[in-house]
């Protein structure tokens, strides 16, 4: 996981949910996305994935 950039990290979480992948990779990907303080990255581009005017 550390070879992905930020931005490829919060596509492989969004795809690995979409996919309906393992919990447990989920979850490993969330770490990961914690321990980069991501957090708010994820929360803000899952609000403007989700609009719809």
């Amino acid at each position: 996981m550390n070879n992905l950039s930020d931005e490829l990290l919060i596509e492989t979480y969004y795809k690995a949910i979409e996919l309906d992948l393992s919990p447990d990779f989920i979850e490993l990907i969330r770490i990961e996305i914690s321990r980069r303080s991501l957090s708010d990255k994820i929360k803000l581009s899952f609000k403007l994935k989700t609009y719809t005017p």
